[in-house]
């Protein structure tokens, strides 16, 4: 409490606090959402999941507001802009800004991994069905699917950074155009058109979020705010008019996109050939989150506009020590989090199934929903022993002191090795997802995602101590 209390104390005057909440939130959502929404039963005398939504139809509108993903990108976009421009304004490079970037992300996957390919090989060694051993892990993986697109849009944050300060919310709309014509080869085929949306779509919303954050600096140079400001950026004209570079944060901007996207929302859905439902629904023609759809984009610009409805009120709100110090505790260990929340679920199953107690009521029964609140408190009890116990891993993820550029033969020597670490952590997460979730994998994993993921953030790790490519000037 006391660490939480020193700091806050030193915020940045100029910090959007707001972005932090934003990302609390999300992340919060996501892991109370695929708990409520997990429906446990009996398949063939094993323990198995599902989602309830294609029993609550009644439901489906509400994921309009609990997809928030696109709020978690939205904020990326902002945080890896602000850092991205606070490194280059230290005299950095992007290659050094992406080294240190993947430590946050690349700690705590690495983590998750090795505990569990080491807890699959356990089993498999005591006889367990390899199998049944690979469903457990990749139940437990299934965040790891959104951590690839992320990844990946972290990794093309420099030259799409680039892009944005030229044509500035020109190219957003260009890959929401992208999005569509991969819609059309989903409706229309062939459908292998649509897999470049799984890019395209939240790489849109990334950009967004850059234009916030350069709509944020520009109001903090109109209000004097030095501190809040980035000197670099003042006096460069860039995009003006409809494809301006910054994000109007107004109230009336707010309700525009709101009720925009609200509108072509109910327009794809309803009358269009979209699901109503933002979250996956088993049975449904189309998923609108993977890859993402253009519904999913009308919610993510009504999402917008709510957001920027409340940006003012919330951050009156988040000046108050209290909030803050609750928003900080969360955001440290946000990505544990994430990566842990279905590997409590899968203990707290396996516990009660041994235990002979696991509720397994058909779903939207009495028995059901009376489960609801003991299932959260009990899944939230185990996730808080993992978090204690895992969470540090990335609470303590060290800042990266500002260095200089070290050549420029040494500065692309150490872009290609960042780049290549990045391909391998992408590489291996992808493998990972891709793979059948009952293919005999004696750890749990394909062998060829372990090492190619080990591979990548081995390299990554190395960069950053400096024991790979040219060594830092002191």
């Amino acid at each position: 409490m006391r660490r939480l209390r020193q700091l806050a104390q030193r915020t940045p005057p100029g910090r959007e606090r707001y972005i932090d909440l934003l990302r609390a939130l999300a992340i919060t959502m996501v892991v109370l959402g695929h708990w409520g929404v997990t429906a446990i039963g009996y398949d063939n005398g094993r323990p198995a999941g599902h989602s309830a939504l294609a029993d609550l139809r009644w439901a489906w509108p509400l994921t309009w507001v609990a997809q928030v993903m696109p709020v978690f990108f939205l904020v990326g976009g902002y945080a890896n802009a602000a850092s991205l421009a606070a490194r280059r304004r230290r005299g950095g490079s992007a290659a050094g800004w992406l080294v240190d970037r993947s430590a946050r992300l690349v700690r705590p996957t690495t983590v998750l991994l090795l505990v569990l390919s080491a807890g699959a090989g356990i089993a498999t060694l005591r006889g367990a069905d390899a199998g049944q051993v690979r469903t457990v892990v990749w139940f437990a993986t299934i965040p790891l699917w959104f951590l690839v697109a992320y990844v990946a849009v972290v990794a093309l944050t420099p030259p799409m950074y680039a892009l944005h300060r030229r044509f500035g919310l020109a190219v957003p709309t260009a890959l929401v155009v992208l999005v569509a014509l991969g819609d059309l080869g989903r409706l229309l085929g062939p459908a292998a058109l649509a897999d470049g949306n799984y890019l395209f779509g939240w790489l849109a919303v990334h950009q967004v979020g850059f234009a916030w954050y350069d709509a944020a600096r520009a109001d903090a140079r109109r209000t004097g705010d030095a501190a809040g400001a980035d000197a670099a950026d003042a006096g460069e004209a860039g995009p003006r008019g409809l494809f301006r570079r910054g994000l109007p944060l107004s109230g009336r901007a707010g309700a525009v996109l709101l009720g925009g996207g609200l509108v072509a929302l109910v327009l794809l859905t309803v009358a269009g050939p979209y699901p109503v439902a933002m979250l996956h629904v088993p049975g449904e023609r189309l998923d609108n989150a993977a890859p993402p759809s253009l519904a999913l984009m009308a919610a993510a610009a009504a999402q917008l506009g709510l957001i920027l409805l409340l940006r003012r009120p919330a951050g009156r709100w988040l000046r108050r020590s209290g909030p803050w110090q609750a928003v900080l505790a969360v955001n440290a260990v946000v990505l544990t989090l994430f990566l842990w929340h279905l590997t409590a679920a899968v203990l707290l199953v396996g516990l009660l199934d041994a235990l002979g107690v696991l509720p397994a009521s058909p779903v939207g029964s009495a028995a059901w929903w009376a489960w609801r609140v003991p299932w959260l408190l009990a899944l939230a009890a185990v996730l808080a022993v993992l978090v204690a116990v895992f969470g540090p891993v990335e609470a303590r993820t060290r800042r990266p002191a500002a260095t200089g550029p070290a050549g420029a033969g040494g500065r692309r020597l150490r872009a290609g090795l960042a780049v290549a670490g990045y391909a391998g952590v992408l590489v291996g997460l992808l493998l990972n997802s891709l793979a059948p979730k009952a293919a005999p994998e004696p750890l749990g994993l394909p062998a060829p995602a372990l090492v190619a993921y080990l591979a990548g953030a081995g390299l990554l790790r190395l960069l950053r101590s400096g024991r790979a490519g040219p060594r830092r000037p002191g």
